[in-house]
């Protein structure tokens, strides 16, 4: 037998084989994996997705054309604005789910950095680290919906709920990501400022934050965008937001108002979407090369480098 015939050697050409397909083959074996699962769900039962169809197709024929009469003022009460698009239920729902987006972040952020600094094993023992994080766990154990359904029984209906509701889930959620991030920073400027003798709450403020601070804005800006997802949810529980005008109009079977409302959020999610991203350019670490913006791709090439790169651009011309 050869060389080239040796068992030993076909073995681990047939392991290379294996390794170059490795990331095809585990997605292979999760997406016959989640069939089975869900063949198990619904009792081998397929047919139930062209019933599907034939619903999609019923909920679009009732929606189109659109209703655009929510851009339009309300009937009542009486509209007191110049301008009739600020009555009108898109506008107040819309304008109220972004200010208790606003709200739940702000006071999210807040509870989640003074949590997250308690629950990194590099800044806190142990004990305080594992107590803190279960803290965090238990108040993103629950989903946002079901937040707002507790806190309207507890104060009622209306947009306090909702704030309540999405500050207990940021904080969870937030607090999560953010210690996630101090954990990930280099451990030198820690063991350095434990040197000089300062404190947990001096390195916190004077090293962590200056460390993680675009992950920190990021993360921000990334919880501002879901909490004004989300909060076009609670609103269907009585948690006020846009989301109490479109379970009114699913119960008057208004298909063609949902659908209208759906595209208004749509259209605002992606400019809060570029909003955050033009926000984050500002304070993205990238050297001596600045992040490309709207601006510059309609310039030539010349000058879009010496913006970029500024005096390198030159120097290499």
């Amino acid at each position: 037998m050869s060389d080239s015939e040796n068992p030993v050697d076909i073995f681990r050409g047939f392991l290379q084989v294996l390794k170059s397909f490795q990331i095809l083959i585990i997605l292979t074996a999760l997406t016959g994996l989640a069939l089975l699962v869900t063949n198990g769900m619904i009792d081998g039962d397929w047919g139930r997705l062209s019933g599907g169809w034939a619903n999609v197709k019923i909920f679009l024929s009732e929606s189109l054309p659109l209703d655009w009469q929510v851009i339009e003022a309300r009937s009542y009460p009486v509209c007191e604005q110049e301008i009739e698009f600020f009555c009108s239920t898109a506008y107040i729902g819309m304008l109220e789910t972004i200010k208790i987006a606003f709200v739940a972040t702000v006071f999210g952020f807040i509870g989640a950095i003074l949590l997250s600094s308690l629950a990194a094993r590099n800044l806190s023992p142990t004990w305080l680290s594992i107590l803190v994080r279960i803290i965090l766990s238990a108040l993103r154990s629950l989903p946002s919906l079901i937040w707002a359904i507790l806190f309207v029984i507890v104060v009622g209906l209306g947009p306090l709920a909702g704030v309540l509701a999405m500050t207990f889930y940021t904080i969870g959620y937030l607090g999560k990501l953010q210690y996630e991030a101090i954990e990930g920073m280099e451990s030198a400027p820690l063991e350095a400022s434990r040197a000089t003798g300062l404190s947990h709450p001096e390195i916190f403020t004077n090293v962590v934050i200056p460390q993680t601070g675009n992950h920190l804005l990021s993360q921000m800006m990334f919880m501002f965008e879901y909490n004004v997802r989300h909060g076009t949810v609670i609103g269907i529980v009585g948690a006020g937001g846009i989301g109490y005008f479109i379970n009114n109009y699913l119960k008057l079977f208004m298909y063609s108002r949902v659908f209208s409302l759906l595209i208004i959020i749509f259209v605002v999610v992606v400019i809060i979407d570029l909003l955050s991203m033009a926000i984050r350019s500002f304070v993205n670490d990238q050297g001596d090369v600045r992040r490309p913006s709207w601006f510059t791709v309609l310039l030539p090439a010349k000058n879009a480098v010496e913006i970029h790169h500024g005096s390198a651009g030159e120097e290499e011309s």
